[in-house]
Formats: C-alpha cells, sequence, structure tokens
C-alpha cells in the first residue's frame, strides 16, 4: 500500500487506526492485509488530504454520513468566505494606507468594529431596531430597515469598507437617536407612514437632481409634521421645523451618503429624499 501510493507506513496505519481504511485480515505474521477497495479508498484520502480536508471530514465521507459532493460544496462555501473575509481584510488595510497620522487612528478605531461581518450586520440591524420607535408598525420599521442596513459588499472597495465602518459609528450617535425617536410626537406610527409617503413623492426630483422647491411633496412633508405636532402648517411653522432640523440634518445625511456608497445603488434612497424635503421647508 505504502509502494502503490508513496505515503509512508506510519501514516497508512493510523488512517487504518481511525477507521478510514477498513482492513481485511492479518496474516499469519501478523501483518495488515487490504482488499483492492482499500487502496482506492486511501487515494481517495491522499487527494482530499491535498485539497487540506480535515481528517473528521474524510471520516464522515468514510462512514456515509456525508457524500463526496456534499464536502465539496461545503468546502466551496467556506473557501469563498474564508475569501470574502480576506477581501475585507485587504479593503481595510488599504483604508488606513495614505492618510494623515490622525486620521489613520480614527479609522482604526471606527473600522476594528466590522471586522467580523455577519455580527456586524447583526449589530447594525439590532442598532435600528432600538432606533425606530417600538409603536412604528412592523411593515413600516421593514421598509426603512430595508434601506438602512446593507449587506456589506462581498468584494468591496476601501471606500465601501471604510463606510459600511461608519454606518456602526452613526447609529451610535445620541443625536442620530434622537432624531428617530420623534420625542414631540404621540402618533408615530401614523408620522412614519406619512413620511414615507412624501419621500415616495419626492423621489423623482430627487433623481432628476432638481433642488427643493414648493409642490406636492414638500406640502404633504410639511402638513405631517404639523399634524404629529398637532399644530396648523404656515410659513412660520416651517420655519421653525428647518431650523430644528439644520442641526441633526448634516449626521442623517451623512448616514445616507455612505448607505449609498456601500450599495452602489444610484436612486435616491430614504435618506436623499428626505432631506431634500428638510431643505425645502425653507423654500418659499
Amino acid at each position: 500500500m505504502a509502494a502503490r501510493t508513496g505515503l509512508p507506513v506510519k501514516t497508512i496505519r493510523y488512517y487504518s487506526d481511525i477507521g478510514l481504511l477498513p482492513m481485511a485480515e492479518r496474516s499469519v505474521g501478523g501483518h495488515r492485509r487490504y482488499a483492492p477497495q482499500a487502496l482506492e479508498r486511501l487515494r481517495l484520502v491522499q487527494r482530499l488530504r491535498a485539497l487540506d480536508t480535515p481528517i473528521a471530514t474524510i471520516t464522515q465521507l468514510a462512514t456515509g454520513e456525508r457524500t463526496l459532493s456534499d464536502l465539496l460544496v461545503g468546502e466551496l462555501d467556506l473557501v469563498q468566505s474564508r475569501l470574502a473575509e480576506l477581501r475585507w481584510r485587504q479593503a481595510t488595510l488599504q483604508a488606513l494606507d495614505n492618510c494623515s497620522r490622525p486620521e489613520q487612528l480614527r479609522r482604526l478605531e471606527v473600522l476594528s468594529r466590522v471586522q467580523r461581518l455577519p455580527e456586524a450586520h447583526k449589530d447594525l440591524s439590532r442598532a435600528w431596531e432600538r432606533i425606530i420607535p417600538a409603536s412604528v408598525p412592523a411593515r413600516l420599521t421593514d421598509a426603512i430597515a430595508a434601506q438602512a442596513v446593507p449587506e456589506p459588499p462581498r468584494d468591496p472597495s476601501p471606500q465601501e469598507v471604510l463606510a459600511y465602518a461608519e454606518l456602526h459609528s452613526l447609529t451610535a450617535h445620541p443625536d442620530f437617536l434622537a432624531y428617530w425617536v420623534a420625542p414631540h410626537v404621540r402618533d408615530k406610527a401614523s408620522l412614519y407612514s406619512e413620511l414615507l409617503d412624501a419621500s415616495e413623492l419626492a423621489a423623482d426630483a430627487v433623481a432628476d437632481g432638481l433642488p427643493p422647491r414648493q409642490g406636492n411633496a414638500l406640502d404633504h412633508f410639511a402638513q405631517a409634521c404639523a399634524r404629529a405636532r398637532e399644530e396648523q402648517d404656515s410659513p412660520t411653522f416651517r420655519a421653525f421645523m428647518g431650523a430644528e432640523f439644520r442641526g441633526t440634518v448634516p449626521l442623517f445625511r451623512r448616514y445616507w451618503q455612505h448607505v449609498a456608497t456601500v450599495t452602489a445603488d444610484r436612486r435616491p434612497n430614504l435618506g436623499a429624499t428626505h432631506c431634500w424635503l428638510v431643505e425645502g421647508l425653507g423654500v418659499m
């Protein structure tokens, strides 16, 4: 067997001892004897080990717990996962290069939070569960989260990795959380529903690159804000809301710009339309 395969006798003996090779019998002198099928099994083991297949996995093949096709699919998935991790790490290191020392340290802190991709995505999803008020219906929450929680890119650029990391940092900012909580509003479900409708009405104008302007979308937005605060829509109210939003909208805008970078989607997202509407509050 050793001569046929080029494997050391010690290795073949080990494979026999752990049950990978079926031994037919022993000779009178105590030597191990094998059927021709054992040689075929040994060559299969040898080839799988050349692919760095773990012994435990090969044992599952030998015992019939898994088929060769199952093994290959599983190994391919594992390789793809490792390649994705390596591509993410490469982009992370590139994002840390060619920037000033203070910026390098800032990026290092931000990027260190998103190196375990499945966990990082779950963390971002959980952050949005905390951000959106519990009284908002699930369908509206899902509609927002579908855009606000992008999947990490499979083959990211340094800019995409950094943008994805920045999303995590922004969700932890107190002002970002306060922006969504709407503490002065009792009926948050109605407000969120109407704000989503206003954003949809503004989408075409934003996509066409038009500046904020008077119209149905802006009226719908301002009236929704007024109803939520139990006030009347008026130029004075719009000026008041514009001033109130002024401090946190830049934070909000950055988040959704990062979303656009991560998704590489040129269509206006929920944040882009919302910022357009907020800017429109000052248009008379």
